[in-house]
């Protein structure tokens, strides 16, 4: 008799697992279909392993924690790149600050939404989070500006890395953007 329920148990385990986990695709796939940078969405949310996703709430956090820990790595390659001019040494200080400016910007976000409430202080949160997602973003790119009149591997690897945070903070800043239009699914205080 237990023989007979232990496969019973995994085939149920296994069935409610993939229910979830296509459940979890399906919010992921419908809210990045849209997004700057689709493919990046999909692969990165439909990948994370932190807490669950149910709602646009949830998917905006989870892309806003990605975010900081991509902006996180980028920061610590940049601490380690070896320079030479005095031209390179520069933007690659400026760019440091800036990674900063975005990494303390995307923690406000996601300090942020994890208190978003209906109601009253929506549309102030919303304003907040906006603009700070956008700033980091434009920390992003004036990161890179630096190194346009920068030729050679330094250049292409700094694009590479800082590219990528750009492109999931991007995503992250649409993904926030929606939830204005799914302001009823915000829980009450």
């Amino acid at each position: 008799m237990k023989t007979l329920l232990l496969p019973l148990f995994l085939l149920h385990l296994i069935s409610s697992i993939i229910t979830t986990s296509s459940s979890v695709s399906d919010i992921v796939r419908s809210s990045c279909v849209h997004a700057s940078y689709p493919t990046i969405c999909i692969r990165t949310l439909s990948s994370y392993s932190g807490s669950a996703i149910n709602t646009p709430q949830d998917l905006a956090q989870a892309a806003v924690k990605i975010t900081l820990s991509r902006a996180h790595k980028a920061s610590g390659f940049l601490s380690q790149v070896k320079v030479g001019s005095k031209r390179e040494k520069g933007a690659l200080s400026d760019c440091i600050e800036q990674m900063g400016d975005s990494m303390e910007e995307l923690s406000k976000s996601l300090s942020e939404l994890k208190h978003l409430r209906r109601g009253n202080a929506f549309k102030w949160q919303m304003s907040n989070l906006e603009t700070w997602v956008s700033a980091a973003l434009t920390n992003e790119d004036t990161c890179l500006d630096g190194f346009k009149e920068i030729d050679g591997k330094i250049r292409s690897d700094v694009k590479r890395k800082i590219t990528n945070v750009a492109r999931v903070t991007s995503n992250a800043l649409y993904l926030i953007n929606r939830l204005d239009d799914s302001r009823n699914k915000i829980p009450h205080p």
